[in-house]
């Protein structure tokens, strides 16, 4: 599906982008704290609050992946499972919210576990190719970062390819990458900042109590994101292209 480029005259704004994706947390309040609780916030803190009072906080990270494999080996992929239905969950949900409909888990959820599998494989490729990027230079990382920044969404809604989506985002993202690079450092920020006081003043004070506001933020953080992910892929196509949301609605016809 090609697509057609348009002058709006309008820019894709971050300010924009945080009104608009909490206004559509606020709206759909409970089912943003459901999918965040059930697919984030309670398995991390049941495997965080496991690993200390199990005794293997005592000892390194890295000594309990060598005494534990079998755990460590299938903790990874489900971490990831559940992170991609939550991903794509929250943006099926932001694409309903902004048509003028209201979202519901069941229809989320399916929606999640129809694309689970191409979802795996887009969110792979593109850590894979960031960390590559990293690795080399740091820079080659960031531009991927970004270039990629709406790959997710694309493929969800416009039910391209990985590939396809990943060059979509690539053009969608043409000329809006220094605001996009700002919203997600925004995030990172926020993330780190949280790691931070959670480490050397929640925990300190109550392991149970800081586990629990650890999971708690951080699924807070990957929720909002989420939703800002979607939104700002709504943006993208409303100011380089002029694709009303009414339009974004025959996506899903």
């Amino acid at each position: 599906m090609a697509s057609v480029a348009l002058n709006t005259g309008e820019r894709f704004r971050i300010g924009r982008v945080f009104n608009e994706s909490f206004a559509i947390i606020g709206r759909n309040l409970p089912l943003c704290l459901g999918l965040g609780a059930a697919f984030h916030a309670l398995p991390r803190f049941a495997a965080w609050l496991w690993y200390v009072k199990s005794g293997a906080g005592q000892h390194s990270f890295q000594a309990f992946v060598i005494q534990h494999p079998l755990v460590s080996i299938l903790a990874v992929p489900l971490y990831l499972v559940l992170t991609v239905v939550l991903q794509t969950s929250l943006i099926r949900a932001t694409i309903v919210d902004l048509r003028g409909e209201k979202p519901d888990f069941s229809d989320c959820f399916g929606f999640a576990l129809a694309l689970l599998f191409p979802i795996l494989g887009l969110s792979l490729l593109a850590t894979a190719g960031i960390a590559i990027g990293m690795v080399l230079l740091i820079v080659p990382g960031i531009l991927l970062t970004v270039r990629w920044a709406v790959a997710m969404p694309v493929l969800i809604q416009e039910r391209r390819g990985i590939l396809d989506s990943m060059s979509r985002s690539r053009d969608l993202t043409s000329g809006s990458r220094w605001a996009l690079l700002g919203l997600w450092l925004m995030l990172i920020a926020a993330n780190v900042m949280t790691g931070l006081v959670i480490n050397h003043v929640a925990i300190p004070l109550n392991v149970t109590f800081g586990l629990l506001a650890d999971a708690t933020v951080r699924a807070a953080i990957l929720v909002f994101s989420s939703v800002a992910n979607a939104v700002s892929y709504a943006e993208l196509r409303r100011t380089k292209e002029g694709t009303s949301v009414d339009e974004l609605a025959k996506i899903f016809s």
